[in-house]
Parts: C-alpha cells; sequence; structure tokens
C-alpha cells in the first residue's frame, strides 16, 4: 500500500505542470459545474462558484441545502467523506467525516437479552442506532484549508430556503407518505399538515427550526452541534425511549475528522483515487482491477457477456470487501493484500464461463483471522460533485443512513442511524471479532466511495453515489462506461444498474435488453428487479472539449456548468 501511495504522490509531484484547469469558454471566462442530487442544492453551488468561492466553498453550500431538501437521504445530523483535488499542488486529500460509536458503545449494543440480534427495524429506529455526526466537523476542517468565502455566507440560501419553503418532489413526497409513524415520529410530525394529512408532491414544506439552526451555525461554527443547546437537544434525543442510546455531550466535544491519504489504482490509463477504510474504496478499486483482467472494454452495453463479467467481478469483490473492511484504528485491513496483483489475477481467474456458487472470500497476503460479516447495510445516503475556477474539485458522499436516518429530529435536521453499519453481530462462537464490530470510538464501516480521476497528470473526472453496499457496483457501472465504452458521463450513469452480492442478482431488469437478460440466463444469471434505493450518481469528466457531466435520472437531480470570470 505505502509503495502505491509513493508511486502515485511521485507522479502527482512530477506531473504538477501538466495540471488543467477547466477549459476557458468562448464569453472569456471559465467553466464552473455542479452536480448535485435537487435542483436547489445544484443552485446554492452555483451561486457560492459565481461569487468566487471554492469548491469547498461550493460543497457546504450544496450540503446545507440537501439537508433541507432532501433529507431522506443525507444531512448536517450525518456523516460524510469527502475527496478533495487542489489544482494548485496536484494533491489528492480525503476528508473522513464518517460518524463514530460514543464512548458507551459496546460490542453487544444491537443483541437482545437473549444475545440475539434485534429486530432491524428496532434498532434502526433505537436511539442507540445514532452515532455521533461527523459532516460539519469535517466541512469545517476543509474549509480551513481550502475556502476561499467567509464560513457565515455559504449558509445564506438554505436559511432562505428554510424560512421561505420549498416545493416538495415527487421523490420526497414517496419516502414521506412510506414512513412508518409508530417507527419515525418525528419524521411523520414534520411532514404531516394541520388538516393531519401528510404532504405530497407539489406542496410547500418550510423548516424555521432549521433556519435558526443555519444561523447560529454560520455564526458561531460547528459549536451549534456540537456544543451548547443543539447538543443538549441531540443527546436528549438519542436517550429517549426502548433501547436508549448512550451519547454524551462528551462524546459531540470529542468528535473530530479524519485527514487521510488516498488510495490510488490505475485502470488502463486513468488513475482512481478514493478513501481508503473504513471506506469501501479499496473494494472500487479491486472491482475496477479484476475487470481490467477481462475483455469487457472491447465489448459494450449490449453484449450479455459483459454484463456477467461484471456481475462475476462485483461478487468476488463483494465477498472480500464484506468480510475485511473496518476501520483501520481498530482491525487490521490488508489493504496491500487485496490490491496484490498475484492476488487480483487469482481472484480474477475464478470467473468462469457461468455464474459460480457464490464466492467466499479470499486470503490475501497478510490477511487477519476474523469472524463471517454480519452487517445489513440499508441504502440511502446522497452525492455531488464540484469543480471550481481555478480547477479544484470535490466528490463528496453525505449520509443519514436509512432514509430520515433514524427519524429523530433536532433543530429542523434529522440524526443518523448509521451505527446499525456496524455488524450485529460482533463475533464467532469462539469469540473471533467481526471487522466491523461495535467498538466505543470507532468508525463503522462504509460503502461511500467518492472518486477522482487522473490522466495525464492531472485532474480527469470525479464519479460516486449513494445507495448502501450497492454503490460499489453503480459507481463500478459508470467506470466501466465512461472509461471503456467511452459513453457520454450522463449515459454512462443511465446504465442500467446491476448488483450481483453473494447468491443475489438485482437490478433493473425492465431496463435491459431482452437479449441481454436471455444471454445472463444463459449464463446461470437471472436479474431480480430490485436492488435497494435507486442510484444517484453524479459525475463529470473533463474532455477536449470542455467539461461533461450527468446526473443520476433515478433521482431529482441535475448537472450545470455556468461562466464565471
Amino acid at each position: 500500500m505505502m509503495k502505491r501511495l509513493i508511486a502515485f504522490a511521485a507522479s502527482l509531484s512530477l506531473a504538477a505542470c501538466a495540471t488543467t484547469p477547466p477549459p476557458a469558454s468562448q464569453e472569456g471566462g471559465r467553466k464552473v459545474f455542479v452536480s448535485a442530487a435537487h435542483p436547489l442544492a445544484t443552485e446554492a453551488g452555483l451561486a457560492v462558484l459565481k461569487k468566487g468561492g471554492s469548491a469547498v466553498d461550493a460543497a457546504i453550500a450544496v450540503q446545507a441545502m440537501l439537508s433541507l431538501v432532501e433529507p431522506q437521504s443525507s444531512g448536517l445530523g450525518g456523516g460524510a467523506f469527502l475527496n478533495h483535488y487542489d489544482a494548485a499542488s496536484n494533491k489528492i486529500t480525503i476528508y473522513d467525516g464518517r460518524e463514530t460509536a460514543p464512548a458507551g458503545a459496546t460490542p453487544d449494543m444491537f443483541l437482545d437479552d437473549n444475545g440475539k440480534p434485534l429486530p432491524r427495524a428496532v434498532a434502526m429506529t433505537s436511539g442507540r442506532a445514532s452515532g455521533v455526526p461527523g459532516a460539519v466537523r469535517m466541512l469545517k476542517l476543509a474549509h480551513e484549508e481550502h475556502g476561499r468565502l467567509a464560513w457565515p455566507t455559504l449558509f445564506v440560501d438554505a436559511e432562505r430556503t428554510a424560512e421561505q419553503g420549498f416545493t416538495v418532489t415527487q421523490r420526497l413526497a414517496r419516502f414521506v407518505q412510506s414512513a412508518p409513524p409508530e417507527l419515525k415520529p418525528d419524521a411523520v410530525a414534520y411532514f404531516t399538515k394541520a388538516d393531519g394529512t401528510r404532504v405530497v408532491a407539489g406542496d410547500v414544506q418550510r423548516n424555521p427550526a432549521y433556519a435558526d439552526f443555519l444561523r447560529r451555525l454560520a455564526a458561531q461554527g460547528p459549536d451549534a452541534l456540537y456544543r451548547g443547546p443543539t447538543a443538549e437537544r441531540i443527546v436528549a434525543r438519542v436517550r429517549a425511549g426502548q433501547h436508549a442510546g448512550s451519547m454524551s455531550l462528551a462524546d459531540l466535544a470529542a468528535y473530530q475528522p479524519v485527514k487521510r491519504e488516498a488510495l490510488c489504482g490505475t485502470y488502463r490509463v486513468t488513475l482512481i483515487c478514493v478513501p481508503p477504510p473504513p471506506s469501501s474504496g479499496v473494494g472500487l478499486l479491486q472491482l475496477m482491477a479484476i475487470l481490467e483482467r477481462t475483455d469487457i472494454a472491447q465489448r459494450g452495453p449490449a453484449d450479455p457477456q459483459a454484463w456477467f463479467l461484471f456481475a462475476e467481478a462485483s461478487r468476488i469483490m463483494y465477498a472480500d470487501r464484506d468480510h475485511y473492511i473496518g476501520d483501520p484504528a481498530f482491525v487490521r485491513v490488508p489493504v496491500a493484500g487485496l490490491l496484490d496483483p498475484a492476488y487480483i489475477a487469482q481472484r480474477a481467474a475464478l470467473i468462469g464461463a457461468t455464474a459460480s456458487a457464490p464466492p467466499m472470500h479470499g486470503t490475501p497476503p497478510a490477511a487477519p483471522a476474523l469472524a463471517a460479516d454480519r452487517t445489513m447495510e440499508p441504502a440511502g445516503t446522497s452525492h455531488f460533485v464540484v469543480v471550481d475556477a481555478a480547477g479544484n474539485a470535490v466528490s463528496m458522499t453525505t449520509t443519514v443512513e436509512s432514509y430520515f436516518g433514524s427519524g429523530r429530529m433536532v433543530d429542523g435536521f434529522f440524526l443518523n442511524n448509521q451505527m446499525t453499519d456496524f455488524s450485529f453481530d460482533p463475533r464467532n462462537a469462539d469469540g473471533t471479532p467481526a471487522a466491523n464490530a461495535v467498538a466505543s470510538g470507532k468508525r463503522p464501516r462504509s460503502s461511500m466511495t467518492p472518486a477522482i480521476l487522473i490522466r495525464n497528470g492531472g485532474f480527469a473526472g470525479a464519479i460516486g453515489s449513494p445507495g448502501g453496499n450497492a454503490i460499489l457496483a453503480y459507481v463500478g457501472k459508470a467506470l466501466v462506461g465512461m472509461l471503456d465504452w467511452n459513453l457520454p458521463v450522463q449515459e454512462a450513469i443511465a446504465l442500467p444498474n446491476l448488483v450481483a452480492r453473494g447468491s443475489a442478482f438485482n437490478g433493473e431488469a425492465g431496463e435491459m435488453p431482452d437479449a441481454v437478460l436471455s444471454g445472463l440466463a444463459a449464463r446461470g444469471i437471472k436479474v431480480k428487479p430490485g436492488s435497494g434505493e435507486d442510484s444517484g450518481l453524479h459525475g463529470v469528466l473533463v474532455t477536449p472539449i470542455g467539461l461533461d457531466g450527468g446526473a443520476d435520472p433515478r433521482r431529482d437531480g441535475t448537472a450545470r456548468t455556468a461562466i464565471v470570470p
């Protein structure tokens, strides 16, 4: 792993002079770009960039707005990974804002009195489900290092929209209507109108409590969340009810984001850089490395063999990812072993002519002995991409876990239920721990994999998606479409999703040509509809004629460029 990182750093340093900012427009300015999961979030980011803000400045504005208009997916009560490309230094930095387990968390916290895992619905809405939120402190750290505009100016659009109201989309309304009142009462109360009915698409939703919180956040910085009355209300809310959480004011005050080195791997002529563990970025690199040993690039989206190769490579990757990835501060993760060329070749050789039985995890070099993983990641989350006028870029994946998080609300935003991203059953019968077992202060394994692409010594693009454990398949599919099949970003994002994990082959069967479905069936793969929450891919590529971006048509997002002086 260190050799890869050192080689990566050296390649960037040698190629720094080749870094290319966004191309100039015919109008004489520079193009900037934002792709986010809601038009108001995209516009909030563009407004910041038009004022001379940096990519990080715009990311803060985007997140503040998403917390309001897409609260089912992410928010200021959750966590995130921010992948940042700095054009001046040609350096990539990972900002880890993943939630942490409270000091009082124990390996058995999701087991009942008989030592059996709690029902998932009970665990996910309990106070124990909430980890110490990390997004706000992480964004402040990134702003201190890469911001151009003053922190208080970055919340103006979100504050105004919260005060005046926003129009509920069809997608948000769908989640509102499905929220069970007995499990997520705060969510139901927030979205219930005076006549007792829940909001529907087209209704205007106001959130004055959130507007007030944003005013305090703008004025006080992260202390508005991590100390004082908001912190007190968070602690009270997670400690309420059965299976109460242990989060304390000390936990909130002590939270710190982590700066990490990017983990990078070459796919053909493109360097793909992702967050290291506890993110599952290594899984994405392993998937692409396995695919590179196939002929998928010579095929295309109408070829069933291409989808077969993608499915089998995905299953192999997930077997390893599920077993080995955890918080590196608590468990030894064999990152270098998982990416070792000899090991990759060994794993790629498992792909045969027809679908195999569900693959077992392999034994990469330096692999520790671990218990079987029993993590049940729900789908959720949001992703966005920003490129500023100087060529700096942000690829950020952000989440409150499942939709509306734990369903518990404080000061206009929802609290995460990220602790249920830990393995519910923490150990084998012999006491061997799982890599993703709960521990005090530990960060749960994450599927979030915001990627930045490097080519010819400079920024080449960015991509990412929400979707729980399906994230790796969603992003991998888009990369194959963009890098192997030379599709425009929007077309690569819109390709049908196929999530192959264990014995399940889930995806958008209705969007696949009959010839692909029959070809897969002949190879032992029957695609079944459904893979959790829809993908929400957002991405951009640098092309000879400018920035080519896209937003996932499965959600409410938009991708937009603008010209700045």
